[in-house]
């Protein structure tokens, strides 16, 4: 890894707890001008908290960060108020611009203003104007370098390609921050940053409110960005686009054995990161499977060598003549196989490879049915588990887009899908823009929004769970095992056993939620609704905010899942891969 003082963004031996649970310890990285970092691992890993450590939102335990003063961060939410206007945004983020470009005319006036030489005591001498013409010329010199580095009079035409490029420049520059969706906002956030251009550019999970033309124009903006770009995204596809490098937060085997929890940086992209992953982690394991064949084999060897060799054994008439004179020497013998045995184990003991850390792996539960064979369930229309004919959600709830008031949320028809029909077992990708109604029809299908004309249905007695966008348990102080057997129908405080299907880890169990990532939550959740086992699962988005191991398991899950799914995403790797129906909301 590059030395971190050389570097644009630089971090060295980054610890961070809360509370007695360690989640950075000696993390050191890297990013030089050009470079455009990945930051990959399980949830709960430390990568937004990496992140926020870098941008000075949180500060280390120990350690130090290296930044720009002209540091960028995507933020959660939006940093300006809610009477700000989407103008007054764009124009805070050139205001860094404007005032390069003050200067440079400032520059360029003083030159032009300095006055000519000539006698007497107002004008100045040849000699004095000389040495006013050099440092005049000097500060305007510096002053269109910085405009040109700056691309002072590109600026304007770079924030309309930004809001363009990010789908907002449908948005009229007076409307408020507060009349702004939430993926409006996100992308808002976005656009400011490319505005600006700083020196370095920190993200987390910028992709998620974004459709694949805004996914591709954020990645060739990020390309074409000349500082440092450190990025968490569960996006592959755009993993793939931008990264130089992946610096991969999960325990590698050199980290491992040395007790740090620090990252392991892989150069190149996100495909070659996974090829180089995938031997590494063969390499640990064989290593490690060899040791510890190679210590049982030592532990036996000191055990039993010395009762073995000339031990109890019938000696003849010539041997028993010869036994004293080679006794000693066989005992010798003895005695240093077991010494070298000994100081073998004990060398390999104290330097044995760490077992490599088993992953999470998603098991969910295999029903013994399907959910048209469910006992008191009966098949609806034409043997359909769920339906929705021509429905049509208006505006004026959460999700709505401000920018048309006049607009349904979500009007089947006018999408060209009339009708959707689920049969039992099916599974079914809602595709569409941001905008065009897929969390609402989620919504609808789940039963939990009424919608304003059409019909929905469902069998009787089909069970249906929706895993929503945003889990809002950040203030929780219930634990995952709460939940869990909260979904069971047990008793929390009679500490049971719980079954999370490999989502969350057993150290995660008893913590509140509201200490958990966002990712961990969402595995929580899913949890539940995996426990659930419903007939019909809606997953919204459900790639966010995950592991990209662990999207890969649930995907592939989701193939053999006994009862009907419907998902609802705009993840390109997802999508690409899909076996099943889709439904496009144009």
């Amino acid at each position: 890894m590059p030395q971190p003082s050389s570097a644009l963004l630089s971090a060295v031996d980054l610890t961070r707890s809360y509370g007695d649970r360690t989640v950075l310890a000696g993390v050191s990285l890297a990013v030089d001008p050009g470079h455009r970092t990945g930051l990959v691992g399980e949830n709960g890993v430390g990568k937004s908290t990496l992140l926020r450590l870098l941008a000075g939102v949180e500060d280390p335990d120990s350690g130090t960060v290296t930044r720009p003063p002209d540091l960028g961060y995507l933020h959660q939410e939006l940093p300006y108020g809610p009477t700000t206007s989407v103008g007054q945004v764009v124009e805070d983020a050139l205001a860094g611009v404007r005032e390069i470009e003050r200067g440079l005319e400032s520059a360029a006036a003083a030159l032009a203003s300095l006055p000519e030489p000539g006698p007497g005591p107002e004008g100045p001498g040849p000699e004095n104007r000389s040495a006013d013409v050099d440092a005049l010329t000097a500060a305007y010199d510096l002053a269109l370098a910085r405009a040109e580095q700056s691309d002072v009079w590109g600026a304007d035409a770079r924030a309309a390609r930004a809001l363009a490029g990010l789908g907002l420049d449908v948005i009229h520059r007076d409307r408020l921050v507060s009349r702004l969706s939430g993926g409006q906002r996100t992308r808002l956030g976005l656009a400011a940053l490319l505005i600006r251009q700083p020196g370095a550019l920190l993200l987390d999970e910028p992709t998620n409110h974004l459709d694949d033309e805004a996914a591709e124009f954020l990645a060739s903006a990020l390309r074409a960005l000349p500082g440092a770009v450190l990025l968490a995204s569960h996006d592959r596809v755009f993993l793939d686009e931008v990264c130089t490098e992946i610096l991969d937060l999960d325990p590698s085997q050199e980290a491992s054995s040395a007790g740090r929890t620090g990252g392991t940086l892989y150069a190149g992209s996100y495909r070659e990161y996974l090829r180089a992953k995938r031997v590494e982690r063969a390499r640990w394991e064989q290593q490690f499977a060899a040791e510890q064949d190679e210590l049982k084999a030592l532990r036996r060897s000191v055990a039993t060598t010395a009762r073995n060799v000339s031990h109890n054994r019938e000696r003849g008439n010539q041997s028993k003549l010869l036994y004293d004179a080679k006794g000693e020497r066989v005992q010798s013998q003895v005695s240093r196989r077991v010494r070298n045995a000994q100081q073998r184990l004990d060398t390999l003991q104290a330097e044995q490879v760490r077992r490599p850390p088993e992953p999470l792996r998603f098991a969910p539960p295999h029903l013994a049915r399907a959910a048209s064979s469910s006992p008191g369930r009966s098949g609806g229309t034409d043997g359909l588990a769920l339906w929705a004919r021509d429905v049509v959600v208006q505006g004026g709830a959460s999700g709505h887009d401000p920018a048309a008031p006049g607009r349904p949320r979500l009007d089947l028809r006018a999408a060209g899908v009339p009708s959707i029909d689920l049969a039992p077992g099916a599974k079914l990708l809602v595709t569409g823009a941001n905008g065009s109604g897929k969390s609402t029809l989620l919504h609808v299908l789940a039963g939990d929004l009424l919608p304003s004309s059409g019909t929905v249905g469902r069998a009787r007695g089909v069970e249906v769970a929706l895993l929503e966008q945003d889990v809002r348990l950040h203030d929780d102080a219930r634990t995952p095992r709460d939940l869990l057997a909260l979904v069971t129908g047990q008793d929390p405080a009679d500490r049971p056993h719980v079954d999370a299907h490999g989502l969350v880890a057993p150290r995660d169990l008893d913590r509140p939620l509201g200490v958990l990532s966002v990712g961990q939550r969402r595995r929580v959740v899913l949890a539940m609704l995996v426990t659930q086992a419903p007939d019909v699962l809606l997953l919204d988005e459900p790639t966010n905010h995950v592991s990209l191991t662990l999207a890969e398991e649930l995907m592939a899950a989701v193939e053999t899942w006994p009862g009907a799914v419907v998902v609802a995403s705009h993840d390109r790797w997802l999508r690409r891969t899909w076996k099943g129906d889709v439904v496009h909301l144009g």
